[in-house]
């Protein structure tokens, strides 16, 4: 497979959505390593969620699709500030992961970062719980802050969290000159 990156239009909002979900939340979700569905029981994002992302203005959604044009990963890469960019909203089909296509794309994300936004580092928040997450985002080279910020348990999408001790932590990467 080679992936092929695009930035995400409005008419990908339904496509983004049900990946983010598929690759988070429900059975299939179980298939790979991602899975928060033992954390949450609600839908992730909805349509006017992805929506606020694809059209923000200080930011894009990514896109990534295979060669016979399946949507297979997507992240966002939002510019924060004049030397820091946000990457969130990462996600792979369950089926295509383990397989070096996260790596490809947090690569991607990084230089785009760094060549579109011309910002020096990125910025990240991980659910603390997700311990092996985490460990996979330090192997690529993102330092663990020690900040804390409290989980958004209002704005789940149509359910509710399994747990009540969740917080994310910041994790920042100094990003390589172009």
């Amino acid at each position: 497979m080679s992936p092929t990156f695009r930035i995400a239009e409005v008419s990908d909002v339904d496509a983004v959505r049900d990946l983010v979900f598929l690759a988070y939340r429900g059975l299939e979700s179980r298939v790979g390593w991602t899975s928060e569905a033992d954390l949450f029981d609600d839908e992730r994002i909805d349509h006017a969620g992805v929506l606020a992302k694809i059209t923000d203005p200080t930011g894009v959604v990514l896109l990534v699709a295979t060669d016979d044009d399946s949507l297979v990963s997507c992240c966002e890469v939002v510019r924060r500030s004049a030397d820091v960019a946000y990457f969130g909203m990462f996600a792979v089909r369950p089926s295509a992961q383990s397989g070096g296509l996260g790596r490809t794309v947090l690569a991607e994300a990084e230089r785009y970062a760094r060549e579109e936004f011309g910002v020096a580092n990125m910025e990240m928040t991980v659910i603390a719980q997700r311990v092996e997450l985490i460990n996979w985002y330090v192997r690529r080279g993102y330092t663990r802050t020690g900040e804390r910020r409290p989980f958004p348990y209002e704005g789940l999408v149509n359910g509710r969290a399994l747990r009540d001790d969740l917080y994310f932590e910041v994790l920042t990467k100094q990003l390589p000159p172009a």
